[in-house]
Protein backbone atom coordinates (compact mmCIF):
# COMPACT_ATOMS: atom_id res chain seq x y z
CA UNK A 1 0.00 0.00 0.00
CA UNK A 2 2.53 2.57 1.16
CA UNK A 3 4.99 2.60 -2.32
CA UNK A 4 1.85 2.55 -4.00
CA UNK A 5 0.86 5.85 -2.75
CA UNK A 6 4.45 7.41 -3.06
CA UNK A 7 4.53 6.37 -6.85
CA UNK A 8 1.73 8.33 -7.48
CA UNK A 9 3.68 11.77 -6.05
CA UNK A 10 6.72 10.60 -7.81
CA UNK A 11 9.02 8.29 -5.80
CA UNK A 12 12.04 9.04 -6.38
CA UNK A 13 14.74 11.37 -5.21
CA UNK A 14 14.81 14.35 -7.19
CA UNK A 15 18.08 15.64 -8.10
CA UNK A 16 19.93 17.95 -5.74
CA UNK A 17 17.86 21.25 -6.06
CA UNK A 18 15.12 20.07 -7.67
CA UNK A 19 13.43 18.79 -4.51
CA UNK A 20 10.10 19.37 -4.13
CA UNK A 21 9.96 20.99 -0.67
CA UNK A 22 12.15 23.49 -2.27
CA UNK A 23 9.08 25.30 -4.16
CA UNK A 24 6.22 23.79 -3.00
CA UNK A 25 2.91 25.65 -2.03
CA UNK A 26 1.79 23.84 1.14
CA UNK A 27 -1.65 24.41 2.70
CA UNK A 28 -2.29 24.26 6.57
CA UNK A 29 -4.79 22.45 7.67
CA UNK A 30 -6.06 23.03 11.37
CA UNK A 31 -8.13 19.66 11.22
CA UNK A 32 -10.95 20.54 13.93
CA UNK A 33 -11.96 24.04 11.83
CA UNK A 34 -11.67 22.60 8.11
CA UNK A 35 -14.48 19.87 7.47
CA UNK A 36 -16.95 17.91 9.75
CA UNK A 37 -18.15 15.23 8.25
CA UNK A 38 -19.76 13.66 11.04
CA UNK A 39 -21.63 16.45 12.26
CA UNK A 40 -20.37 16.96 16.05
CA UNK A 41 -18.88 20.70 15.29
CA UNK A 42 -15.59 19.65 15.37
CA UNK A 43 -13.55 18.99 11.77
CA UNK A 44 -12.16 15.15 11.06
CA UNK A 45 -9.81 13.49 8.19
CA UNK A 46 -13.13 12.15 6.19
CA UNK A 47 -14.19 15.84 5.83
CA UNK A 48 -10.34 16.62 4.91
CA UNK A 49 -10.80 13.74 2.18
CA UNK A 50 -14.07 14.97 1.12
CA UNK A 51 -12.68 18.52 0.15
CA UNK A 52 -9.53 17.54 -1.53
CA UNK A 53 -10.58 18.26 -5.21
CA UNK A 54 -11.46 21.88 -3.85
CA UNK A 55 -7.51 22.26 -3.25
CA UNK A 56 -6.39 20.32 -6.02
CA UNK A 57 -8.48 23.75 -7.58
CA UNK A 58 -6.76 25.61 -5.25
CA UNK A 59 -3.33 24.89 -7.29
CA UNK A 60 -1.54 23.87 -3.60
CA UNK A 61 0.98 21.34 -3.98
CA UNK A 62 1.00 19.51 -0.65
CA UNK A 63 -0.82 19.80 2.87
CA UNK A 64 0.41 20.10 6.05
CA UNK A 65 -2.20 18.66 8.91
CA UNK A 66 -2.03 19.69 12.15
CA UNK A 67 -2.00 17.43 15.09
CA UNK A 68 -4.67 14.63 14.54
CA UNK A 69 -3.32 11.91 16.92
CA UNK A 70 -4.55 10.39 20.31
CA UNK A 71 -5.20 13.66 22.60
CA UNK A 72 -7.04 15.05 25.88
CA UNK A 73 -7.37 18.18 23.38
CA UNK A 74 -6.18 20.54 26.61
CA UNK A 75 -4.01 22.26 23.50
CA UNK A 76 -6.24 21.63 20.44
CA UNK A 77 -3.78 18.35 19.73
CA UNK A 78 -1.01 19.54 20.73
CA UNK A 79 -0.84 17.22 23.70
CA UNK A 80 -0.59 14.14 22.33
CA UNK A 81 -1.19 10.86 24.61
CA UNK A 82 -0.49 8.13 21.46
CA UNK A 83 1.68 9.24 18.54
CA UNK A 84 1.06 6.26 16.47
CA UNK A 85 -2.81 6.61 16.81
CA UNK A 86 -5.74 9.12 15.45
CA UNK A 87 -7.81 10.45 17.91
CA UNK A 88 -11.15 9.28 17.87
CA UNK A 89 -12.65 12.68 17.07
CA UNK A 90 -11.17 13.28 13.99
CA UNK A 91 -11.16 9.35 12.46
CA UNK A 92 -9.35 6.31 12.52
CA UNK A 93 -6.08 5.27 11.20
CA UNK A 94 -8.20 4.06 7.98
CA UNK A 95 -9.42 7.18 7.70
CA UNK A 96 -5.98 8.89 7.63
CA UNK A 97 -4.66 6.12 5.15
CA UNK A 98 -7.74 6.79 3.09
CA UNK A 99 -6.93 10.48 2.72
CA UNK A 100 -3.45 9.91 2.34
CA UNK A 101 -3.70 7.84 -0.69
CA UNK A 102 -6.61 9.92 -1.80
CA UNK A 103 -4.22 12.84 -1.72
CA UNK A 104 -1.28 11.23 -3.17
CA UNK A 105 -3.57 10.25 -6.11
CA UNK A 106 -4.45 13.76 -7.13
CA UNK A 107 -0.56 14.53 -7.00
CA UNK A 108 -0.45 16.42 -3.32
CA UNK A 109 1.80 15.55 -1.11
CA UNK A 110 1.18 15.17 2.58
CA UNK A 111 3.55 16.33 5.94
CA UNK A 112 1.50 15.77 9.20
CA UNK A 113 2.61 17.79 12.85
CA UNK A 114 4.92 16.34 15.21
CA UNK A 115 5.07 17.56 18.57
CA UNK A 116 8.29 16.54 20.45
CA UNK A 117 9.15 18.95 22.94
CA UNK A 118 6.00 17.65 25.23
CA UNK A 119 3.45 14.82 25.59
CA UNK A 120 0.38 15.23 27.15
CA UNK A 121 0.03 14.74 30.61
CA UNK A 122 -2.37 11.50 29.93
CA UNK A 123 0.67 10.02 27.58
CA UNK A 124 1.35 6.44 29.45
CA UNK A 125 4.79 7.82 30.28
CA UNK A 126 3.58 10.73 32.04
CA UNK A 127 1.45 8.24 34.28
CA UNK A 128 4.03 6.14 35.24
CA UNK A 129 5.99 9.16 35.85
CA UNK A 130 3.74 10.34 38.36
CA UNK A 131 3.74 6.52 39.76
CA UNK A 132 7.10 6.00 39.92
CA UNK A 133 9.59 7.19 42.49
CA UNK A 134 12.04 10.44 42.54
CA UNK A 135 15.25 9.47 40.54
CA UNK A 136 13.30 6.70 38.60
CA UNK A 137 13.67 6.17 34.80
CA UNK A 138 10.00 6.67 34.13
CA UNK A 139 10.60 10.19 35.49
CA UNK A 140 13.91 10.35 33.58
CA UNK A 141 11.91 10.50 30.45
CA UNK A 142 11.25 13.98 31.75
CA UNK A 143 12.02 16.99 33.59
CA UNK A 144 11.27 16.61 36.84
CA UNK A 145 13.22 18.53 39.62
CA UNK A 146 13.15 19.04 43.30
CA UNK A 147 11.45 22.39 44.43
CA UNK A 148 13.86 25.00 46.29
CA UNK A 149 13.10 26.47 49.56
CA UNK A 150 13.19 24.52 53.12
CA UNK A 151 10.15 22.30 51.98
CA UNK A 152 10.51 22.38 48.12
CA UNK A 153 7.65 24.67 47.72
CA UNK A 154 9.55 27.02 45.36
CA UNK A 155 9.63 25.97 41.55
CA UNK A 156 13.59 25.00 40.83
CA UNK A 157 13.27 28.15 38.51
CA UNK A 158 11.51 31.06 37.71
CA UNK A 159 10.42 30.21 33.81
CA UNK A 160 7.83 30.90 32.70
CA UNK A 161 4.61 29.17 30.50
CA UNK A 162 4.15 30.73 26.94
CA UNK A 163 0.61 30.33 28.02
CA UNK A 164 1.07 32.66 31.18
CA UNK A 165 2.10 31.38 34.70
CA UNK A 166 4.59 29.55 36.72
CA UNK A 167 6.61 26.48 33.72
CA UNK A 168 6.18 24.52 36.86
CA UNK A 169 3.92 22.43 38.75
CA UNK A 170 4.35 19.95 41.73
CA UNK A 171 2.90 16.82 41.89
CA UNK A 172 1.75 14.98 44.46
CA UNK A 173 3.35 11.45 45.40
CA UNK A 174 2.05 8.05 45.75
CA UNK A 175 2.44 8.22 50.02
CA UNK A 176 0.14 11.93 49.06
CA UNK A 177 3.02 14.14 50.13
CA UNK A 178 3.78 16.98 48.10
CA UNK A 179 6.75 16.02 45.87
CA UNK A 180 9.06 17.03 42.91
CA UNK A 181 7.66 19.58 40.00
CA UNK A 182 8.19 19.19 36.41
CA UNK A 183 8.44 21.74 33.87
CA UNK A 184 5.63 22.32 31.08
CA UNK A 185 6.92 25.08 28.93
CA UNK A 186 3.24 25.28 27.85
CA UNK A 187 0.11 24.15 29.58
CA UNK A 188 0.61 22.06 32.89
CA UNK A 189 -1.21 19.39 30.86
CA UNK A 190 1.97 19.27 28.56
CA UNK A 191 4.97 18.31 30.33
CA UNK A 192 8.36 18.63 28.30
CA UNK A 193 10.34 15.54 27.48
CA UNK A 194 14.09 15.10 28.57
CA UNK A 195 15.57 15.20 25.21
CA UNK A 196 19.22 14.35 27.08
CA UNK A 197 17.37 10.71 27.37
CA UNK A 198 18.67 7.94 24.93
CA UNK A 199 15.09 6.22 25.46
CA UNK A 200 12.87 9.67 24.59
CA UNK A 201 15.33 9.60 21.26
CA UNK A 202 14.57 6.14 20.12
CA UNK A 203 10.98 6.44 20.77
CA UNK A 204 10.70 9.43 19.01
CA UNK A 205 12.59 7.29 15.92
CA UNK A 206 9.99 4.38 16.15
CA UNK A 207 7.27 7.62 15.72
CA UNK A 208 8.99 8.90 12.32
CA UNK A 209 9.05 5.51 10.79
CA UNK A 210 5.61 4.64 12.01
CA UNK A 211 4.23 7.62 9.55
CA UNK A 212 6.86 7.26 7.13
CA UNK A 213 6.11 3.72 6.61
CA UNK A 214 2.50 4.65 5.94
CA UNK A 215 3.51 6.88 3.13
CA UNK A 216 3.46 10.53 4.51
CA UNK A 217 5.76 12.99 2.79
CA UNK A 218 7.32 14.59 5.86
CA UNK A 219 7.05 16.65 9.11
CA UNK A 220 6.32 19.79 10.61
CA UNK A 221 8.41 19.73 13.85
CA UNK A 222 6.52 21.74 16.88
CA UNK A 223 8.37 24.04 19.08
CA UNK A 224 11.61 22.33 17.31
CA UNK A 225 13.91 25.38 18.63
CA UNK A 226 12.86 24.32 22.32
CA UNK A 227 13.96 20.34 22.98
CA UNK A 228 16.84 20.68 24.68
CA UNK A 229 17.02 23.01 27.62
CA UNK A 230 20.17 24.54 29.19
CA UNK A 231 22.85 22.39 31.46
CA UNK A 232 21.41 23.54 34.85
CA UNK A 233 18.05 24.57 34.35
CA UNK A 234 19.40 28.95 34.66
CA UNK A 235 16.79 31.40 35.53
CA UNK A 236 16.23 33.58 33.17
CA UNK A 237 13.97 37.15 33.60
CA UNK A 238 11.55 37.18 30.40
CA UNK A 239 10.81 40.05 28.40
CA UNK A 240 7.05 40.76 29.22
CA UNK A 241 6.69 42.96 26.10
CA UNK A 242 8.29 39.78 24.15
CA UNK A 243 6.52 37.74 21.62
CA UNK A 244 5.96 34.30 23.79
CA UNK A 245 7.88 31.95 21.47
CA UNK A 246 10.91 33.67 21.76
CA UNK A 247 11.96 35.31 18.85
CA UNK A 248 12.70 38.51 19.93
CA UNK A 249 14.72 37.58 22.49
CA UNK A 250 18.26 36.13 22.22
CA UNK A 251 20.27 33.69 25.04
CA UNK A 252 17.01 32.27 26.36
CA UNK A 253 18.33 28.65 28.73
CA UNK A 254 15.14 26.36 26.74
CA UNK A 255 14.67 28.13 23.23
CA UNK A 256 17.53 27.63 20.66
CA UNK A 257 20.17 25.46 22.10
CA UNK A 258 22.94 24.28 20.45
CA UNK A 259 22.26 19.96 21.63
CA UNK A 260 18.85 20.19 19.30
CA UNK A 261 20.94 20.04 15.91
CA UNK A 262 22.27 16.56 17.02
CA UNK A 263 18.91 15.36 17.06
CA UNK A 264 17.93 16.61 13.52
CA UNK A 265 21.08 15.51 12.19
CA UNK A 266 19.62 12.24 13.32
CA UNK A 267 16.37 12.48 12.12
CA UNK A 268 17.81 13.86 8.30
CA UNK A 269 19.77 10.03 8.28
CA UNK A 270 16.39 8.59 8.77
CA UNK A 271 14.13 10.28 6.16
CA UNK A 272 17.04 9.53 3.73
CA UNK A 273 16.73 6.32 4.42
CA UNK A 274 13.17 6.62 2.76
CA UNK A 275 12.91 7.56 -1.17
CA UNK A 276 10.30 10.30 -2.51
CA UNK A 277 12.63 13.50 -0.42
CA UNK A 278 11.10 13.44 2.77
CA UNK A 279 11.36 16.68 4.36
CA UNK A 280 11.27 18.54 7.83
CA UNK A 281 9.75 21.65 8.36
CA UNK A 282 11.25 23.53 11.74
CA UNK A 283 8.63 25.51 13.32
CA UNK A 284 11.67 27.54 15.27
CA UNK A 285 11.25 30.81 16.46
CA UNK A 286 14.70 32.82 16.80
CA UNK A 287 16.06 36.06 16.73
CA UNK A 288 17.80 36.00 13.66
CA UNK A 289 17.48 34.77 10.40
CA UNK A 290 21.19 33.71 11.04
CA UNK A 291 20.22 32.11 13.80
CA UNK A 292 17.41 30.24 12.05
CA UNK A 293 19.27 28.96 9.29
CA UNK A 294 21.49 26.54 11.49
CA UNK A 295 18.31 24.49 11.62
CA UNK A 296 18.37 24.08 7.85
CA UNK A 297 22.23 23.05 7.20
CA UNK A 298 22.26 20.82 4.73
CA UNK A 299 22.49 17.88 6.94
CA UNK A 300 19.72 18.92 9.24
CA UNK A 301 16.10 20.19 8.36
CA UNK A 302 15.06 20.78 5.04
CA UNK A 303 12.96 24.11 5.61
CA UNK A 304 12.06 26.20 8.56
CA UNK A 305 9.83 28.68 8.94
CA UNK A 306 10.32 32.19 7.96
CA UNK A 307 8.73 34.47 11.12
CA UNK A 308 10.82 36.88 10.32
CA UNK A 309 9.09 37.79 6.77
CA UNK A 310 5.71 36.99 8.61
CA UNK A 311 6.51 39.64 11.55
CA UNK A 312 7.59 42.43 8.64
CA UNK A 313 5.15 45.48 8.74
CA UNK A 314 3.71 46.20 5.31
CA UNK A 315 6.44 48.51 4.67
CA UNK A 316 8.47 48.19 1.12
CA UNK A 317 11.73 49.09 2.74
CA UNK A 318 11.41 46.54 5.60
CA UNK A 319 10.43 43.82 3.13
CA UNK A 320 13.02 44.16 0.65
CA UNK A 321 15.81 44.09 3.54
CA UNK A 322 13.51 40.70 4.68
CA UNK A 323 13.20 39.40 1.50
CA UNK A 324 17.17 39.92 0.34
CA UNK A 325 18.39 38.50 4.12
CA UNK A 326 16.18 35.68 4.12
CA UNK A 327 17.49 34.78 0.15
CA UNK A 328 21.41 35.20 1.58
CA UNK A 329 21.30 33.87 4.77
CA UNK A 330 19.28 30.28 4.02
CA UNK A 331 21.00 30.04 0.44
CA UNK A 332 24.11 30.31 2.33
CA UNK A 333 23.40 26.63 3.41
CA UNK A 334 21.99 25.09 0.97
CA UNK A 335 18.35 26.16 1.78
CA UNK A 336 14.91 27.51 0.13
CA UNK A 337 13.80 30.40 1.87
CA UNK A 338 9.63 29.87 3.10
CA UNK A 339 7.28 32.56 2.95
CA UNK A 340 4.01 32.96 5.37
CA UNK A 341 1.73 34.82 6.29
CA UNK A 342 -0.87 33.37 8.14
CA UNK A 343 -1.22 30.47 10.61
CA UNK A 344 -3.13 28.79 13.43
CA UNK A 345 -0.33 30.88 16.13
CA UNK A 346 -1.01 34.06 15.12
CA UNK A 347 -3.40 36.79 13.69
CA UNK A 348 -4.74 36.19 10.99
CA UNK A 349 -2.66 38.68 8.30
CA UNK A 350 -6.35 39.88 7.06
CA UNK A 351 -6.38 41.72 10.15
CA UNK A 352 -2.71 42.11 11.22
CA UNK A 353 -1.75 44.00 8.32
CA UNK A 354 -4.17 46.51 9.66
CA UNK A 355 -3.73 46.90 13.45
CA UNK A 356 -2.58 50.19 14.62
CA UNK A 357 -1.14 49.23 18.05
CA UNK A 358 1.20 46.18 18.92
CA UNK A 359 0.13 42.64 19.32
CA UNK A 360 3.19 40.25 20.19
CA UNK A 361 2.76 36.51 19.17
CA UNK A 362 0.19 34.66 21.08
CA UNK A 363 -1.44 37.43 22.55
CA UNK A 364 -4.28 37.76 19.94
CA UNK A 365 -6.81 40.49 19.80
CA UNK A 366 -10.29 40.32 21.23
CA UNK A 367 -13.54 42.90 22.25
CA UNK A 368 -11.11 44.65 24.49
CA UNK A 369 -8.01 45.03 22.36
CA UNK A 370 -6.45 48.37 21.54
CA UNK A 371 -5.71 49.34 17.96
CA UNK A 372 -8.44 47.13 16.94
CA UNK A 373 -7.89 46.78 12.27
CA UNK A 374 -9.78 48.04 9.70
CA UNK A 375 -11.66 45.10 7.76
CA UNK A 376 -11.47 46.80 4.26
CA UNK A 377 -7.55 47.91 4.34
CA UNK A 378 -6.81 44.85 6.07
CA UNK A 379 -8.33 42.53 3.69
CA UNK A 380 -6.84 44.72 0.58
CA UNK A 381 -3.13 44.54 1.98
CA UNK A 382 -3.77 40.96 3.10
CA UNK A 383 -4.21 40.66 -0.75
CA UNK A 384 -1.76 42.71 -1.95
CA UNK A 385 0.79 41.08 0.47
CA UNK A 386 -0.18 37.63 -0.81
CA UNK A 387 0.23 38.74 -4.09
CA UNK A 388 4.35 39.72 -3.26
CA UNK A 389 4.62 36.55 -1.40
CA UNK A 390 3.20 33.99 -4.01
CA UNK A 391 6.36 35.40 -6.42
CA UNK A 392 8.87 34.81 -4.69
CA UNK A 393 11.20 32.02 -4.95
CA UNK A 394 11.27 28.96 -2.85
CA UNK A 395 8.41 28.02 -1.00
CA UNK A 396 5.36 29.69 0.52
CA UNK A 397 2.66 28.29 3.34
CA UNK A 398 -1.06 29.16 3.17
CA UNK A 399 -3.44 28.94 6.13
CA UNK A 400 -6.79 27.49 5.70
CA UNK A 401 -9.44 30.54 4.98
CA UNK A 402 -6.25 32.97 3.76
CA UNK A 403 -8.07 32.07 0.39
CA UNK A 404 -11.47 33.48 1.43
CA UNK A 405 -9.71 36.32 2.91
CA UNK A 406 -10.81 35.75 6.14
CA UNK A 407 -10.11 37.98 9.11
CA UNK A 408 -9.37 37.35 12.68
CA UNK A 409 -12.51 36.82 15.01
CA UNK A 410 -12.18 39.42 17.25
CA UNK A 411 -15.97 39.35 18.93
CA UNK A 412 -15.99 35.80 20.82
CA UNK A 413 -17.26 36.11 24.23
CA UNK A 414 -15.49 34.98 26.84
CA UNK A 415 -17.32 31.66 27.44
CA UNK A 416 -17.05 30.62 24.16
CA UNK A 417 -12.80 30.53 24.48
CA UNK A 418 -11.09 27.57 24.50
CA UNK A 419 -6.80 28.48 24.43
CA UNK A 420 -5.19 27.88 27.46
CA UNK A 421 -3.62 31.21 26.99
CA UNK A 422 -6.92 32.87 27.67
CA UNK A 423 -7.54 30.65 31.36
CA UNK A 424 -3.83 30.73 31.88
CA UNK A 425 -3.21 34.76 32.56
CA UNK A 426 -7.11 35.19 33.85
CA UNK A 427 -8.52 36.97 30.32
CA UNK A 428 -5.47 39.38 29.92
CA UNK A 429 -4.31 37.58 26.55
CA UNK A 430 -7.17 36.27 23.90
CA UNK A 431 -4.90 33.64 22.60
CA UNK A 432 -5.29 32.28 19.29
CA UNK A 433 -8.98 31.44 19.13
CA UNK A 434 -9.91 34.10 16.29
CA UNK A 435 -7.62 32.72 13.81
CA UNK A 436 -8.59 29.14 14.41
CA UNK A 437 -12.81 29.50 13.34
CA UNK A 438 -14.08 27.04 11.47
CA UNK A 439 -14.15 28.02 7.84
CA UNK A 440 -16.96 28.57 5.75
CA UNK A 441 -17.65 26.52 2.62
CA UNK A 442 -21.62 27.24 1.31
CA UNK A 443 -23.34 30.60 2.23
CA UNK A 444 -26.82 29.16 3.22
CA UNK A 445 -25.68 25.72 4.59
CA UNK A 446 -26.11 24.90 8.38
CA UNK A 447 -22.37 26.11 9.82
CA UNK A 448 -21.67 27.89 6.03
CA UNK A 449 -20.74 24.09 5.05
CA UNK A 450 -18.45 23.59 7.41
CA UNK A 451 -20.99 21.02 9.29
CA UNK A 452 -24.43 19.06 8.49
CA UNK A 453 -25.69 19.74 11.56
CA UNK A 454 -24.86 22.89 12.23
CA UNK A 455 -22.49 22.67 15.35
CA UNK A 456 -19.38 24.88 15.08
CA UNK A 457 -16.72 24.01 18.15
CA UNK A 458 -16.03 28.11 17.75
CA UNK A 459 -19.24 30.41 16.88
CA UNK A 460 -18.81 31.43 13.35
CA UNK A 461 -19.25 35.21 12.44
CA UNK A 462 -22.51 35.71 10.74
CA UNK A 463 -21.06 38.18 8.01
CA UNK A 464 -19.01 34.88 6.51
CA UNK A 465 -22.00 34.30 4.73
CA UNK A 466 -20.49 36.22 1.81
CA UNK A 467 -17.24 34.91 2.47
CA UNK A 468 -18.10 30.93 2.04
CA UNK A 469 -16.58 29.52 -0.96
CA UNK A 470 -19.58 28.96 -3.18
CA UNK A 471 -19.94 32.87 -2.92
CA UNK A 472 -16.75 33.38 -4.42
CA UNK A 473 -15.72 30.61 -6.17
CA UNK A 474 -17.47 32.27 -9.50
CA UNK A 475 -16.53 35.76 -8.61
CA UNK A 476 -13.38 37.09 -10.78
CA UNK A 477 -12.81 39.78 -8.37
CA UNK A 478 -12.86 37.66 -5.33
CA UNK A 479 -10.07 36.37 -2.90
CA UNK A 480 -10.62 33.01 -3.88
CA UNK A 481 -10.10 33.72 -7.33
CA UNK A 482 -7.28 35.72 -6.87
CA UNK A 483 -5.32 33.02 -4.98
CA UNK A 484 -6.06 30.42 -7.94
CA UNK A 485 -4.70 32.76 -10.58
CA UNK A 486 -1.67 33.35 -8.43
CA UNK A 487 -0.64 29.68 -8.01
CA UNK A 488 -1.32 28.92 -11.71
CA UNK A 489 0.99 31.25 -13.00
CA UNK A 490 3.58 30.89 -10.34
CA UNK A 491 3.15 27.10 -11.64
CA UNK A 492 3.83 27.84 -15.27
CA UNK A 493 6.19 30.25 -14.89
CA UNK A 494 8.15 28.66 -12.35
CA UNK A 495 8.57 31.16 -10.12
CA UNK A 496 9.71 28.98 -7.18
CA UNK A 497 12.56 28.12 -8.38
CA UNK A 498 13.73 32.00 -9.97
CA UNK A 499 15.49 34.56 -8.42
CA UNK A 500 14.72 38.10 -7.20
CA UNK A 501 16.28 40.96 -9.41
CA UNK A 502 15.37 44.19 -7.44
CA UNK A 503 14.09 46.99 -9.76
CA UNK A 504 15.99 50.28 -8.59
CA UNK A 505 15.04 54.15 -8.48
CA UNK A 506 11.10 53.83 -7.20
CA UNK A 507 10.08 56.30 -5.23
CA UNK A 508 9.77 55.46 -1.31
CA UNK A 509 6.53 52.92 -0.05
CA UNK A 510 7.13 50.77 -3.61
CA UNK A 511 8.47 47.36 -3.89
CA UNK A 512 9.53 46.51 -7.20
CA UNK A 513 11.68 43.31 -8.60
CA UNK A 514 11.45 40.84 -11.38
CA UNK A 515 11.42 37.18 -11.24
CA UNK A 516 12.04 34.69 -14.51
CA UNK A 517 9.27 36.25 -16.98
CA UNK A 518 6.97 38.94 -14.38
CA UNK A 519 7.81 41.98 -12.52
CA UNK A 520 6.12 42.54 -9.51
CA UNK A 521 5.07 46.06 -8.10
CA UNK A 522 3.51 46.55 -4.27
CA UNK A 523 2.23 50.14 -3.76
CA UNK A 524 2.47 50.15 0.45
CA UNK A 525 2.24 54.05 0.25
CA UNK A 526 -0.99 56.09 0.26
CA UNK A 527 -0.87 57.28 -3.07
CA UNK A 528 -0.95 56.22 -6.54
CA UNK A 529 2.04 55.18 -8.84
CA UNK A 530 2.49 54.96 -12.34
CA UNK A 531 3.13 51.36 -13.49
CA UNK A 532 6.16 50.54 -15.86
CA UNK A 533 4.82 48.50 -19.29
CA UNK A 534 3.75 45.00 -18.96
CA UNK A 535 0.72 43.02 -19.87
CA UNK A 536 -1.14 42.43 -16.40
CA UNK A 537 -1.80 38.97 -15.87
CA UNK A 538 -2.40 39.26 -11.81
CA UNK A 539 -3.55 42.05 -10.15
CA UNK A 540 -4.66 42.37 -5.93
CA UNK A 541 -7.43 44.76 -6.40
CA UNK A 542 -8.52 47.22 -9.64
CA UNK A 543 -5.86 49.37 -11.47
CA UNK A 544 -6.93 53.35 -12.35
CA UNK A 545 -5.45 53.09 -16.10
CA UNK A 546 -1.66 52.89 -15.91
CA UNK A 547 -1.33 53.27 -12.31
CA UNK A 548 -1.19 51.14 -9.12
CA UNK A 549 -3.55 52.24 -5.92
CA UNK A 550 -2.41 52.19 -2.31
CA UNK A 551 -2.35 49.04 -0.86
CA UNK A 552 -2.06 46.83 -3.91
CA UNK A 553 0.28 44.79 -5.94
CA UNK A 554 0.55 43.23 -9.54
CA UNK A 555 2.17 41.15 -11.66
CA UNK A 556 3.31 41.58 -15.51
CA UNK A 557 4.68 40.01 -17.76
CA UNK A 558 7.04 40.79 -21.01
CA UNK A 559 4.29 38.71 -22.94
Amino acid sequence: MTSTQIDLVDARPAASGAEWWRTAVIYQIYPRSFSDSSGDGVGDLPGITARLDDLKDLGVDALWLSPFQRSPQKDAGYDVSDYCDVDPLFGTLADFDEMLAQAHGRGIRLIVDLVPNHSSDQHDWFQQALAAAPGSPERARYLFRDGKGLDGDVPPNNWESVFGGPAWTRVIEADGTLGQWYLHLFDSSQPDFDWTNEEVRAEFRRILRFWLDRGVDGFRVDVAHGLIKAEGLPDHEHDPEGGSMGGDEDDVPYWGQDGVHEIYRDWHELLAEYDGDRALCAEAWLPTAEKTALWVRPDEMHQAFNFAYLETPWDAAALREVVTESLRIYRGVGAPSTWVLSNHDVVRHASRLALTAENPQGHGIGPKSPGKPIAALGLQRARAATTVMLALPGSAYLYQGEELGLPEVIELDDDTRQDPTWFRTGGERYGRDGCRVPIPWTSDAPAYGFSPSGESWLPQPAEWSSLARDSQAGDAASTLSLYRSLLAARRARGLGAGDVEWLEGCRDGVLAFRNRTITVVANTGDAPVALPDGIVIASSGPLAGQTLPADTAVWLADD
